[in-house]
């Protein structure tokens, strides 16, 4: 990761574009600004950014195209920003590779802990990819396929392990039904998101200390669910 990392922020509002350029500027991050999709897209592909912010709603093409084309070449976060109400529009540009979401009007404090997440997630993803995943208590060995808590074994089956394996190692990112789904248990049962609710339901009980207030596994409300390492 850069010393100061590369922030671009696609929009298609100045007001949004020069606020968020003073307000990442002053925490150090290095800000590239484009008020258009074609454009935001040649600047990334000219000077790839560490994240990208990306509005859905561009003058000229989709956001979510620009979310397509961007993972035809690079891994890179997209945080989309929307004001936007419909589900689908989110669930799509999270299955076209944007990373996570928010809605506008956003908390720029909320913006900054989703851009932190994003760079660790970054990072880890352009180091050796780690086989053991902590968050506080909880340890889950990816290669042993084994998971601890507070160091005594919780016992899994192995598609909950494969379930949970899959949140962990995307940790920070907003994991959609469809794609948690098709992941885990394939193409065929990529609509039986209550069969899903199922199963989280029986990780939040053995792995929380309170299931109905989750701190690992938290639902994203008609999106998916995002494991989270920490608050």
């Amino acid at each position: 990761m850069n010393a100061q990392p590369h922030i671009l922020v696609i929009d298609d509002e100045p007001q949004i574009l020069r606020a968020l350029r003073t307000i990442l500027t002053e925490k150090k991050f290095q800000v590239t600004t484009a008020s258009r999709g074609e454009e935001g897209l040649a600047l990334a592909a000219a000077n790839p950014p560490d994240v990208v912010i990306l509005d859905l709603g561009l003058p000229d093409i989709e956001g979510i195209e620009v979310c397509a084309r961007l993972r035809e070449w690079t891994q890179v976060p997209i945080v989309v920003l929307s004001v936007r109400d419909d589900e689908r529009d989110k669930v799509a540009a999270l299955d076209k590779g944007a990373d996570d979401y928010l809605a506008k009007p956003f908390g720029i404090q909320e913006l900054l802990a989703r851009i932190r997440v994003a760079l660790r997630h970054s990072a880890r993803a352009q180091g050796s990819k780690s086989v053991v995943i902590r968050a506080d208590t909880l340890v889950i060995d990816l290669a042993a396929h084994v998971v601890t808590r507070d160091g005594v074994e919780v016992k899994l089956t192995a598609t909950e392990f494969k379930l949970l394996a899959y949140l962990a190692s995307n940790s920070g990112r907003v994991l959609t039904h469809q794609s948690i789904l098709t992941h885990v248990w394939g193409p065929a049962e990529a609509d039986r998101i209550e069969y899903l609710r199922v199963y989280i339901g029986q990780l939040r009980k053995k792995l929380e200390a309170v299931p109905g207030q989750p701190q690992y596994l938290l639902t994203e409300p008609g999106i998916g669910y995002r494991f989270v390492l920490e608050e």
